[in-house]
């Protein structure tokens, strides 16, 4: 069961172009793509009332990203769609992602396969589209979100008790006010360049044709994860989600994109595959520019940005989507907490400190793949092949990146890192730790006897925040405070992971990542240095080098 679902209001709503508005919300988001819905489906979850407001009058229907990791699932079980739980969208990837130059030769086994820290598969492919309709009907079914489709956002007044939002639909302005604004409106966004949020671009740009396919009864395709590294045309194939392939084609210099973009190219590019009209359907074929950008500043005052709206990056490591997703999570607890009135306006200051670093190290991984795939010249193919051939044969397998959080709420060697999820169980129910603790945020003791005695304000202040006092072993009656939760740990998941942080105590945030780490004594002090933190805000330096 999702976290979210407990004593709450059930009054979601998609409003008509008629429906008037509210005339003041928590939060307004402007955009419905997975990454709003996340953001609201999370402040709707925690009470919070949200207004999402979408340009578009229907649903995008046609595939765009594909693939996303464990913690991205992890993240969809924050929701209620644990990737279990909905096989028709989304299925594991338990294999490598193999690189072959245009004779064939493997150049490079990416490693793909098995868990991740987040007890799921590292990597998983699904339908988009499938997925954000079970995401509208996850907003549907409880939280207090309205969402008002056909309409713009087209300017904010942002002052320091609230922001007003201007919201044109129907040739009409209608003013609402917020507490918040959160831009998810793509890589085009309005509330990005409302905010003076400032647009990096990396001067990396390669025209792609994207062509996802559905096979026909009896149809066989090549299965798994390829890049094909071919002078004569650079190319990707990949799975598209349940019953689907997605391949990738590179524009060459000098080749017309809107030549390129037409069935008929597709089905010629697609022949040396297999498929053909005759045994599959073509989904959708269009040219997309991957570029490297990202936003400068992330947010300023009350409004903040987010997904597409805070950067893009080239498809190569598949992590586009995931990026915006762990914007949501990052951004919404922390808005939850300013909104509860716990955590000072401050605490904001870390949205932009610790995800703009983590996007980024992605945003150069998959910039750094792409200046791999994506060459043409014959001379400079030879000698990439030449060199990692020789990596190959030396037993390089190369796996996903796990950059950590820049600058901001964490503490230690091992702060602004993912935490671990195994399974757990309490008074005879086991499941995975998230679920059976309704929610991710905890301080985990290796034994009851070592809770330390906290104030009733931090009690409180956790138990809003969502972080369980938790004890691995030991009698929960020896312990300091009555408010801890003695848990079995079925598979041996957290007391190898404590000896693996040379640790007795974690600390963990809400949004999965470390807050520090400490041994015998030292989880009291950590308590109070999370919870001061989110009071007073961490000290981190917006405009410095170091996010």
């Amino acid at each position: 069961m999702p976290p979210s679902t407990r004593d709450l209001e059930h009054d979601a709503a998609t409003r008509s172009s008629d429906d008037p508005l509210r005339a003041d919300y928590d939060v307004v988001v402007v955009g419905n793509g997975p990454v709003g819905k996340v953001v609201a489906a999370h402040l709707g979850a925690r009470g919070h009332r949200v207004l999402v407001v979408e340009r578009a009058e229907s649903p995008y229907p046609l595939p765009r990203a594909v693939t996303h990791c464990s913690d991205v699932a992890r993240i969809l079980q924050s929701v209620g769609l644990a990737p279990d739980t909905i096989p028709h969208i989304t299925e594991p990837y338990d294999a490598m992602y193999v690189w072959t130059n245009g004779v064939g030769e493997t150049l490079v086994e990416v490693d793909w396969s098995g868990l991740g820290e987040s007890g799921w598969y590292n990597t998983y492919f699904f339908d988009q589209p499938s997925l954000e309709q079970a995401l509208d009907e996850v907003m549907a079914a409880g939280p207090r979100v309205e969402v008002v489709r056909g309409a713009e956002m087209t300017a904010l007044d942002d002052r320091p008790d609230a922001v007003t939002v201007t919201i044109r639909r129907g040739g009409e302005d209608v003013e609402v006010r917020a507490e918040f604004v959160v831009g998810a409106d793509g890589a085009h966004s309005t509330v990005r360049d409302l905010i003076d949020a400032g647009w990096h671009d990396d001067g990396y740009a390669y025209d792609w044709l994207v062509v996802d396919v559905e096979p026909g009864a009896g149809a066989s395709f090549p299965s798994g994860a390829t890049q094909r590294c071919d002078t004569d045309r650079p190319s990707t194939m990949v799975p598209g989600g349940p019953g689907r392939r997605r391949w990738e084609f590179m524009r060459l210099p000098g080749e017309d994109a809107d030549t390129l973009n037409t069935p008929e190219s597709a089905w010629e590019l697609l022949a040396p595959w297999g498929p053909t009209p005759e045994n599959a359907s073509l989904v959708r074929h269009s040219v997309y520019t991957f570029q490297a950008c990202w936003a400068e500043r992330w947010r300023r005052g009350r409004a903040a940005v987010a997904g597409d709206a805070a950067h893009l990056m080239p498809p190569f490591a598949g992590q586009g989507l995931g990026a915006g997703l762990r914007d949501a999570l990052n951004l919404t607890w922390k808005l939850d907490a300013v909104l509860r009135g716990i955590a000072s306006p401050d605490l904001l200051d870390s949205y932009t400190s610790e995800r703009r670093h983590h996007a980024r190290a992605f945003v150069d991984f998959s910039v750094s793949l792409g200046k791999v795939i994506c060459i043409t010249d014959p001379d400079e193919a030879a000698e990439r092949d030449r060199r990692l051939r020789a990596e190959h044969r030396a037993g390089d397998r190369p796996r996903p990146p796990r950059p950590g959080l820049g600058p901001g709420l964490h503490v230690g060697e091992h702060g602004g890192t993912l935490s671990r999820q195994g399974r757990g169980r309490i008074d005879g129910e086991t499941g995975r730790f998230d679920d059976v603790l309704d929610g991710p945020g905890a301080l985990i003791l290796r034994r009851a006897e070592g809770v330390p005695e906290l104030s009733t304000r931090d009690l409180e202040d956790l138990a809003a925040l969502r972080v369980t006092v938790v004890a691995l072993s030991g009698d929960r009656t020896a312990a300091a405070i009555d408010e801890v939760t003695v848990i079995d740990d079925v598979d041996g998941t957290y007391t190898a992971w404590l000896d693996e942080l040379a640790a007795d105590v974690v600390l963990v945030r809400p949004d999965f990542h470390i807050y520090g780490t400490g041994t015998g004594d030292d989880a009291g002090a950590l308590v109070r240095g999370f919870l001061t933190g989110v009071r007073t805000g961490p000290c981190v330096r917006v405009g410095s080098s170091n996010v």
